[in-house]
């Protein structure tokens, strides 16, 4: 009989008995209780009421909100610290010689804005790069603390873009176009004038399925570029090599690098699932579609703590966001959220204009897509390319080839001027490996954007990166602002007399080995010869690009 008694037909019983207990007011109480739940009565019970209760994102909108301009912050930051050094009038890719202005008459900088859109054409000093900077920080940080509305973040959008058409090399990253299309879409997300945490205006759905609509084509045209890319992707081996040879490991690189193999295939097939079928799922239902934005969430966060990309993970993280609506908040954030989220939408008016605003960007985003998608069913996929200068709907993609080995260049100065006597003395920057004793730093989400491009030097040679002849030059001259990029300056008395770049294979240090280092490395050969200011190959170099002040003055 016991037997017979399991939980269906206990639910059964305690039905009847309080159905009879309506009936008889003088009936004992219920010998029999309730039955707890099981595991998968409780996932059942969560889908049928996320299936009956309506879609609402007020704290998608707040949440994602915070997340942008925590990163609009962290990129802002960068340029703060950066901007000048890098393509300031006196920086390692001057922004005046890039665009010009000396030699371009009013009417030629309009046809120039329409191909490059900047605030920049107005005046490029690096008073100007300064202010931009810090009127976005500034902005940023006023979103970050809870106040964004549609003209707030067109202003950051403005801001940024302006940079990123001027930035060159330094910011022709994928996630720079993927925070302008993430940026212009939080416009849209927003009242025009009411920057509350909580206004008088619903969230667009159409905005939330645009961001749906984002992290599908970056998740998809990342899987797509692996498969068809370095054939460590399909073999399940590029985790054997990523965490040494990514652009700036950080400690918990070092410790993933030495798991083993059957870790690193189980990695790789997981990211494939990840990238390759996960994103489906994010126009599912309702249940289905949070399990999948949990999953890219989580997934983002592993590679979070995996390296130092830059923002790049932590951005990907806010179209993923959209998956998830008020319902799943509310298990998660503080209960006052949900009843301020309650109230705004009992307190919610219509706006015709912002519908039909929504409506024709929507309009303008879906004949936008047509190249992006029409990319990704290439079998020769282009990787992180806008197709419009405003950069407002994008291809991406991430490591679609992988590097087997590590190579890192390491500058070196003396003082002396007997090449044969010299005593060389190592530059240190501020997260690339160099000294093999230095522990890799975590610094992501900010980007130290020098360190980046001389990973991406160390593969090629300096024919190919001439700014890296004009790095050379600056601390041949012990320049401030070249200096700033740097972790020291191993000259603070004077500056060195000769300049040279050597090449060296770097590998983790395996565990067991108690030395002190991180790094094991090997002299491959000579990246650049010893450079010294007085050289006349040296300054013709430097005014054919018009990087001396009297070819710049030409």
């Amino acid at each position: 009989m016991r037997a017979l008694l399991n939980g269906s037909t206990k639910r059964i019983l305690f039905r009847i008995w309080i159905w009879i207990s309506d009936f008889v007011p003088s009936m004992p109480s219920a010998p029999i209780t309730a039955p707890r739940p099981s595991p998968i009565d409780t996932i059942l019970e969560w889908c049928r009421a996320s299936a009956t209760t309506p879609r609402q994102y007020w704290l998608t909108r707040f949440v994602l909100l915070r997340l942008l301009g925590f990163l609009y912050f962290m990129a802002f930051l960068a340029a703060v610290c950066q901007l000048v050094p890098l393509i300031g009038h006196n920086g390692l890719l001057p922004v005046d010689t890039y665009l010009g202005l000396d030699a371009r008459p009013f009417a030629e900088r309009v046809d120039g804005f329409i191909q490059v859109p900047t605030l920049f054409w107005m005046g490029c000093s690096d008073g100007a790069l300064l202010a931009v900077a810090w009127i976005g920080l500034l902005l940023s940080l006023v979103v970050l603390f809870g106040y964004a509305n549609s003209l707030i973040m067109l202003a950051l959008w403005i801001l940024y873009t302006s940079i990123v058409n001027v930035g060159q090399i330094w910011y022709g990253f994928g996630w720079e176009m993927q925070l302008l299309e993430t940026g212009m879409l939080a416009v849209f997300l927003c009242p025009l004038l009411d920057g509350r945490p909580f206004p008088r205006r619903a969230p667009p759905v159409a905005v939330i399925w645009l961001y749906r609509w984002l992290i599908f084509r970056i998740m998809l045209g990342a899987g797509l570029i692996k498969l068809r890319g370095d054939a460590c992707w399909r073999d399940l081996t590029c985790l054997y090599y990523h965490y040494e040879t990514q652009p700036i490991p950080n400690p918990l690189s070092w410790w993933l690098h030495f798991r083993p193999h059957w870790f690193q295939q189980v990695g790789v097939f997981w990211n494939h699932c990840i990238e390759l079928l996960v994103p489906w799922f994010g126009f599912g239902p309702r249940p289905v579609r949070h399990v999948a934005g949990v999953l890219l969430v989580t997934f983002q966060m592993f590679l979070i703590a995996s390296g130092n990309l830059s923002f790049l993970n932590w951005l990907t993280i806010v179209p993923c966001l959209a998956c998830l609506d008020d319902s799943f908040w509310v298990r998660v954030l503080p209960r006052w959220f949900g009843e301020r989220a309650r109230r705004a939408e009992a307190e919610a008016l219509p706006s015709t204009a912002r519908d039909f605003t929504v409506i024709c960007y929507v309009l303008i985003v879906a004949i936008l897509s047509v190249a992006p998608v029409w990319n990704l069913c290439m079998p020769d996929q282009a990787m992180n390319r806008s197709f419009e200068p405003f950069r407002l709907v994008n291809t991406y993609g991430a490591f679609g080839s992988v590097g087997r080995e590590r190579y890192e260049i390491i500058f070196e100065g003396t003082q002396s001027s007997v090449l044969e006597a010299a005593n060389w003395r190592e530059y240190e920057f501020p997260a690339k490996p160099g000294d093999p004793r230095r522990r890799p730093p975590f610094i992501a989400p900010y980007q130290p954007r020098l360190d980046w491009e001389i990973w991406f030097a160390a593969m090629a040679t300096y024919n190919e990166h001439p700014w890296t002849v004009h790095l050379v030059w600056k601390l041949l001259h012990n320049d401030p602002g070249a200096l700033s990029l740097l972790a020291n300056n191993p000259f603070p008395d004077g500056p060195p007399h000769y300049i040279r770049a050597e090449l060296y294979r770097y590998r983790f240090t395996p565990p067991g080995e108690n030395d002190g280092s991180w790094w094991k490395r090997e002299r491959v050969g000579s990246w650049m010869p010893p450079l010294s200011a007085d050289q006349p190959d040296l300054r013709r170099f430097l005014e054919v690009h018009r990087w001396l002040p009297s070819a710049v003055a030409q």
